[in-house]
């Protein structure tokens, strides 16, 4: 190893000496010299620029500061391209010179192992390798002083979107590097909500036949979006591939990603040509006077070293290389070197080469200054945070002509712009964008300015795979048929002509074919839920039908919107019409309040005959006159018909509320038989869907639907499903009904029910309530670009005439049916619920006016209930008493209308109770007993 390493070098004396010359007259003679090691790829365009910055950016240090205290001796070493020959280079830097940092390699590749050197013997490596598998977190003393390649991720998900394509293929190298971008590139996608289809993996040393053979496998997708990583090299003989292959025309976009972006100047203008149209994003270098100096005395000197590269121009990793040795020239000023600059191996004997090297003392010191630094230099706001570089804007750019043409930015906190603020990377608008409009003009590939729309049908010629059902009725919906001389397969139906015309309406042919999902004897294959699963496995690209859109089926297919009003429900037969029967008047009201009503009317009768009988003669009179009186005064009220005028103030309070509460009674009542025989005919059998699952009633739906599984999600017992294939079917089940081998209802989607219910509307009727579902939709493989293109279309047509015209096509003008196609409308009966407080009103004042007067009567007859009688001999008393009349005046009836005229009357006359004058004395008063009459009178009578 030692003889190879010492092999490497000698060459690299001359070279060394070469760039070191130059800084002899600036270099301060006390200055302590600190060795830092340099990997680069010498035979390439980076490892020249880089190199050439390297060096004018030690001399740009030290030349302005004439009292520095250290100096950086750089040890320039070429890494060949080759791993062996980067880790080969660091093994004799540290060895040999024992350098305090080692910049680079520049490839992940070569970086990996060299990291892991640094981390063992705590030397600082800063490196640009950009692959995200390279971590600053998990190695201490790697610091990446480039742009992660993983932080453009969400740049590139943000273009995708801008320009809503939906899939994309992504194609990388077979490296480290390449595959390193992969997870981040892929989640920052699907936070966008596009999905990569196809990840194609091309090796760095795959022949040009297997690249091509690659790219056609690719055009046979339907994907058009591609996503390129890969380094120059293998990115231009790709290009020039693609080209060949005829993918670099209209209808493709391609987008490319840094480092291939940034290093466009590097590629040869054949393979410019090749990649016209294609969109990248790189880091962006804000443009400043120091940084335009800089270039000019870059160029000059770069092509004086390199006169065969007269076209090769200064890129950000040269600024990137320039910006890192300043930083670690300031941080080595900061720190100082100190002997010994390595620690003696601790074990002894016969080591490697690796183990023989003795660990640094100066890079603990460096590494957390170094980590963590952050001034501005030539490319920009150059910021290390915790060993990585913090990118800052990317800008977007387009291929056009001899190089690559500025479209916008793009910035993680605000999202696309069409200009930056100077000096500055903060946009002006701080809202997130992801609008193309916010971007310049685009050329895409075939010279076009029309935005590639994602996707095409493979050119291989292979059509549309329509999967349809078959089915033996709903021919209205869909009908499937073959030709009997071709064998052609004959698609009718209302979702044929609906799918047809979105499918004719799209903006780009789309060839299809329509395959039945059917048995080789013609059969159904099976149901609905089984067809949509054919897509799954790739058997079906689509299903047309009436298929409805549901939760189980969207986990393996994407559905386009719905076509159809949506929503479960059921129809029953309409009742006989009760109309004639006998007893119909009693139905508007329940039984309870039948009887309910009848005792208020006897009650209030009895109230009111208590009050006047004492005092109004139309009240008095034999026994079964006085029983007749109660039933008929309360009962006559119904009709206003009682004519008996009543004298008492309290019976004209109780009658007024009383007379209320009939006529609401009665106009209730009214209301409610007009309304139940105007409404009879359209009363179901079945008023509630879940009386269906109480009475464990028969229930019909259609044969391979979904509904029979949503009815068993509702506890119905499935032993009592009975399933139907046409609407006469479902006639004939409805007409036999549950008891008699049908059913007591039908249960299916609404357009089905809608249709049924034309052709018989005045046999059945739907009842509520309704259960949404999302109709009927068009399905498609997950991802299928197809589906917005149709969604969209099918918005347009719903909104269009056309898809009127298609109905009535299929379905015919629903008129010539009032009724049948909504939930019916019953009349309830009234319950005594409806009356509570009218009762309640009733029922007070009747008892407050009976207990005013009984409170009355007792006070008048207070020496009854105060004698020494038995219990008995006093009720007989009160007895008496109530039957005597009282002293009032007479009321003379006059004959006008005026009024009635009083007059005096004489004095009460006593007389018993007898049943020639009848049950009581016809008498009229105030006072219970004559004044002057003893009590032994009254009660001994």
């Amino acid at each position: 190893m030692q003889s190879l390493i010492v092999f490497v070098s000698l060459p690299l004396l001359l070279f060394t000496s070469f760039f070191v010359a130059p800084l002899s007259g600036l270099i301060n003679a006390t200055a302590v010299k600190a060795d830092v090691g340099i990997i680069l790829d010498f035979e390439t365009s980076v490892g020249k620029i880089s190199m050439t910055c390297i060096s004018m950016a030690i001399e740009d240090f030290y030349n302005n500061r004439s009292s520095h205290t250290t100096v950086i001796v750089p040890q320039f070493r070429d890494s060949k391209s080759d791993v062996i020959g980067a880790a080969s280079s660091a093994i004799d830097l540290l060895k040999n010179h024992q350098v305090v940092a080692i910049l680079g390699p520049q490839k992940s590749i070569q970086a990996d192992f060299v990291i892991e050197i640094g981390d063992k013997m705590r030397v600082p490596i800063i490196s640009q390798a950009t692959s995200p598998a390279l971590s600053p977190k998990e190695s201490p003393y790697f610091i990446r002083s480039a742009w992660c390649s993983s932080s453009q991720a969400k740049a590139i998900a943000a273009i995708v979107k801008a320009y809503g394509w939906r899939q994309v293929v992504f194609i990388y190298e077979d490296t480290n590097y390449g595959s390193g971008l992969v997870p981040f590139l892929t989640e920052g996608l699907l936070e966008n909500n596009v999905l990569v289809t196809y990840q194609s993996v091309v090796s760095p040393s795959a022949t040009n036949d297997r690249i091509l053979r690659e790219l056609y496998k690719l055009k046979t997708m339907q994907t058009r979006v591609f996503v390129v990583h890969m380094l120059p090299i293998l990115a231009s003989r790709f290009f020039k591939m693609a080209k060949m292959a005829g993918m670099m025309s209209e209808g493709y976009a391609w987008i490319i990603v840094d480092v291939l972006t940034s290093l466009l100047d590097s590629v040869d203008s054949e393979t410019i040509e090749a990649m016209q149209g294609a969109v990248g994003v790189k880091a962006y270098t804000p443009r400043t006077e120091e940084l335009d100096n800089f270039t000019t005395r870059w160029s000059k000197r770069f092509h004086k070293e390199n006169p065969r590269m007269e076209k090769t121009k200064l890129n950000v990793f040269g600024l990137w290389a320039y910006d890192s040795v300043t930083a670690l020239a300031q941080v080595i000023e900061q720190v100082g070197v100190s002997y010994p600059k390595f620690k003696k191996p601790t074990k002894r004997g016969n080591l490697t080469d690796l183990y023989a090297i003795e660990t640094s003392n100066v890079g603990p010191l460096l590494v957390p200054l170094i980590r963590n630094i952050r001034f501005k230099g030539l490319s920009g706001d150059f910021h290390i945070s915790d060993g990585q570089l913090l990118p800052s804007a990317f800008e977007i750019v387009n291929v056009v002509g001899k190089g690559d043409h500025r479209v916008g930015f793009w910035t993680e906190k605000s999202g696309f712009t069409k200009k930056l603020m100077k000096g500055n990377d903060v946009i002006k608008d701080a809202n997130y964008s992801t609008k193309k409009e916010d971007l310049g003009p685009i050329i895409w590939p075939g010279n076009t300015i029309n935005v590639p729309k994602g996707w095409e049908m493979p050119t291989s010629g292979k059509k549309l795979r329509v999967g349809v059902p078959v089915k033996g009725g709903f021919s209205e919906f869909i009908k499937v048929e073959r030709d009997k001389e071709t064998n052609a397969v004959i698609a009718t139906g209302f979702c044929i002509d609906v799918f047809e015309e979105v499918m004719g309406s799209l903006p780009y042919a789309v060839p299809f074919d329509y395959v039945p999902f059917e048995t080789p004897d013609g059969e159904s294959a099976g149901d609905y839920n089984e067809l949509v699963h054919q897509i799954f496995l790739e058997k079906y690209d689509a299903v047309v039908g009436d298929v409805t859109i549901v939760a189980n089926r969207s986990r393996f297919v994407d559905f386009t919107f719905p076509y159809t009003e949506s929503g479960v429900v059921a129809v029953v037969p309409i009742k006989d019409n009760e109309r004639t029967n006998a007893w119909v008047f009693m139905k508007p009201l329940t039984m309870g309040l039948w009887l309910t009503i009848g005792g208020f009317f006897v009650f209030t009768g009895f109230v009111i005959w208590v009050l006047e009988h004492r005092i109004n003669k139309a009240f008095q009179g034999p026994p079964m006159r006085q029983v007749g009186m109660i039933f008929w005064y309360s009962f006559s009220t119904l009709v206003f018909s009682h004519r008996e005028k009543v004298i008492s103030n309290l019976t004209r309070f109780v009658v007024i509320v009383w007379v209320f509460v009939v006529l609401v009674l009665t106009s209730s009542y009214t209301a409610n038989l007009t309304s139940m025989l105007t409404v009879q005919q359209l009363q179901p059998t079945i008023t509630d869907f879940y009386d269906l699952v109480k009475n464990r009633e028969y229930v019909g739906c259609q044969d391979g639907s979904f509904v029979a599984g949503f009815l068993k999600n509702m506890q119905f017992d499935s032993s009592k499903f009975r399933i139907y294939s046409t609407f006469e079917e479902y006639d004939e089940a409805l007409s036999k009904g549950s008891r008699n081998g049908g059913v007591a209802a039908i249960v299916d989607e609404l357009p089905y029910i809608r249709l049924f219910l034309s052709k018989y509307c005045h046999k059945y009727t739907m009842i509520g309530p309704t259960y949404k579902t999302s109709g009927f939709g068009f399905a498609f493989r997950k991802g299928s670009p197809l589906v917005p293109d149709v969604s969209r279309e099918i918005l347009n047509l719903k909104e269009d005439e056309k898809m009127v015209k298609i109905s009535r096509k299929w379905f015919g003008e629903e008129e010539g049916c009032p009724g049948g196609d909504r939930t019916v409308i019953t009349s309830e009966r009234l319950t005594t619920d409806s009356f509570k407080g009218l009762f309640l009103i009733a029922g007070l004042s009747s008892t407050t006016a009976l207990t005013i007067f009984l409170s009355v009567f007792l006070y008048e007859n207070r020496g009854i209930l105060s004698s020494d009688a038995s219990i008995k001999e006093k009720l007989i008393g009160l007895g008496r008493a109530f039957c005597q009349k009282k002293n009032v005046t007479k009321f003379k009836e006059s004959r006008n209308d005026v009024g009635m005229e009083f007059a005096a009357q004489s004095p009460a006359i006593s007389v018993s109770c007898d049943h020639n004058e009848g049950m009581f004395s016809q008498d009229e008063g105030f006072s219970t007993t004559e004044p002057g009459t003893p009590l032994h009178e009254i009660i001994g009578g």
